[in-house]
């Protein structure tokens, strides 16, 4: 794939470098000249010359594979302390739906040590075949070693697709494999579909920072490999009746390529709070000014018993870490409620926490873009508001519990004089 100018047509009206996300394009002599070191490709130039047609997308259709050898629709099954995680799940619920499109099974990729009740769940979650890699060797992630497993399972059975998550495990192992496979990676995806003419896997992620959603294809190459954030999809419903088969692969003979030593493990501190696994989040942003007043976010939070999180302008100030970070550079959330607090809604925060259940907006800016995704919204100064809201749900709770004490007592009364 190239760009060229054609120099017949140009007319140097320099609308092309205006609109060059990179800067790749500079005219002299009324004659437009692209830095190929700096292009990336993306067309913008093209649509803004479309008056005159003076720049065009040299694209080579090559297909470097037999497309029909490949079948299936793959999922890296990830796994903690013999624990199955919820990014899994999620990719098994939407790895369904891609295979049912198309008409092939749904297989999961399970690595570890002595994990036969995991790969059985695998089944009950989806998986029409759980293939099961198992050796001392890979009880604990280690790059090199998982990476040599899967690119030979892939190798082999010759998937179509191969999902894995956008965890920091699934960001180290997906584009080793990637390379090995000598095929096209699309990171950190927030949709998946079907092109129902070609068949090809239509990968949507966030592009330019944030300010499109670009949808990327990989039709020349097999697999078509993908990692997805986390919480983007629903989970896979569990069904006890399904069933199965689970392909056994000993590894314990081999000695597979480790060039890291795992030395030892650290757990975060149990203050470290997951907000990815939150029911309830309060997510504060620029709009709260200041260090300061970002304690009336961590107030209500505690008053409904959720998580406290953030936009990234709120981060980069310095009012709270980066674990507290939603959005695009941060973490992906889907909680029951997500309540934000003077967060304008920038798409790049947007596409972390637009998936939540309820979302409550409160800004003084009636015109915000954070009320276009907003279930409930409540225009007025934030310092305000979310004092007077935290006041509430504290008197509510006092009351509940009050009630709960009078019953119990009510209870006791009566047990007694029986």
């Amino acid at each position: 794939m190239g760009i060229r100018v054609i120099e017949e047509k140009c007319k140097g009206c320099k609308l092309c470098v205006a609109l060059c996300p990179f800067g790749a394009i500079t005219v002299t002599k009324k004659l437009a000249r692209i830095d190929i070191g700096k292009c990336n490709l993306c067309g913008a130039c093209v649509e803004a010359c479309e008056k005159f047609t003076a720049i065009e997308l040299i694209r080579e259709n090559v297909q470097t594979v037999d497309k029909s050898k490949y079948r299936g629709v793959w999922v890296f099954a990830e796994q903690k302390e013999k624990r199955i995680a919820d990014v899994t799940l999620e990719l098994l619920g939407k790895g369904r739906k891609l295979a049912d499109k198309l008409g092939e099974p749904l297989c999961a990729m399970l690595l570890g040590d002595q994990l036969g009740k995991l790969a059985r769940q695998l089944i009950r979650f989806g998986a029409d075949k759980v293939y099961l890699a198992q050796s001392p060797q890979l009880a604990m992630f280690i790059e090199d070693s998982f990476a040599e497993v899967i690119t030979g399972l892939i190798k082999e059975h010759k998937p179509n697709i191969v999902l894995l998550g956008a965890t920091t495990l699934g960001r180290s192992l997906a584009p080793r494999v990637a390379s090995r496979l000598e095929t096209g990676l699309t990171a950190d995806c927030t949709g998946l579909e079907i092109d129902t003419e070609s068949k090809d896997l239509l990968q949507t992620r966030p592009a330019f920072g944030g300010n499109l959603m670009a949808t990327i294809i990989c039709p020349n190459h097999r697999p078509q490999m993908a990692s997805v954030r986390p919480k983007v999809f629903k989970m896979a419903q569990r069904d006890e009746l399904r069933m199965g088969r689970i392909i056994k692969y000993d590894y314990k003979q081999h000695t597979l390529t480790q060039r890291a030593q795992l030395l030892a493990v650290v757990k975060e501190g149990a203050e470290a709070t997951n907000i990815t696994e939150a029911d309830i989040i309060v997510a504060g942003g620029r709009g709260l000014g200041s260090v300061e007043n970002f304690k009336i976010i961590e107030d209500l939070a505690q008053a409904l018993g959720g998580a406290v999180g953030a936009s990234r302008g709120a981060v980069d100030a310095g009012w709270t870490s980066y674990a507290h970070q939603v959005g695009q550079t941060g973490k992906t959330v889907r909680p029951k409620l997500y309540i934000a607090c003077g967060i304008s809604g920038a798409i790049q925060h947007l596409v972390g926490m637009q998936s939540s259940e309820i979302i409550v907006a409160i800004n003084k800016d009636p015109k915000a873009p954070i009320f276009n995704v907003a279930d409930y919204s409540i225009v007025g100064d934030v310092l305000e508001v979310v004092p007077a809201l935290t006041e509430e749900i504290k008197k509510v709770r006092t009351e509940d519990k009050e009630l709960i004490i009078s019953d119990s007592e009510q209870e006791s009364e009566l047990v007694l004089s029986s």
